[in-house]
């Protein structure tokens, strides 16, 4: 009896990925970035994310996973979690290839990601993907998370970013 009172104590505590908000994820992940403490909170949020959950929750899981690795101590738990961060977030494109806002997180992580890892490989093919298929997006939210990405971007050029000012 006090083992299944802890349990669902537990996880109304932690919350289930059906309870996290994608908007508010959405913004948290984009206050995160370099502010190591703001990384350890939206982890925190997403650390009940499976692969069975929603792939845009996996994606922001994989990502914020991979900033972990910049604020771990050690070579082996950087590498660690990078490599598991970099795992979640394939196979959230993966399972929805055809996803403008996945495809947007996968390029904020291989802009950033420092050289020696090696994951860059993707960064043409996304923002090309995002380029044509930015206009059929239907999610406001995502919408704006992805021009807003756009426009501070190293990857688009100022042509490329026009097309998103008038949109």
């Amino acid at each position: 009896m006090k083992i299944s009172y802890l349990l669902i104590l537990l996880s109304l505590t932690l919350g289930t990925p059906s309870q996290i908000d994608v908007s508010e994820v959405r913004t948290a992940y984009i206050k995160a970035s370099g502010d190591e403490q703001a990384v350890e909170q939206l982890n925190s949020k997403l650390i009940s994310v499976t692969t069975t959950d929603d792939k845009v929750l996996v994606a922001y899981k994989g990502a914020v996973g991979t900033m972990m690795a910049k604020y771990a101590k050690g070579l082996k738990d950087k590498k660690s979690l990078f490599k598991e961060g970099v795992s979640l977030l394939d196979y959230a494109v993966t399972s929805d290839s055809l996803n403008v806002e996945i495809r947007c997180i996968r390029l904020s992580v291989q802009e950033n990601a420092p050289k020696i890892t090696g994951y860059k490989k993707n960064i043409d093919d996304d923002k090309a993907f995002i380029l044509k298929n930015y206009n059929s997006m239907t999610d406001e939210g995502a919408k704006k998370f992805v021009k807003g990405y756009a426009l501070r971007s190293k990857v688009f050029n100022d042509n490329e970013r026009q097309l998103f000012q008038g949109l």
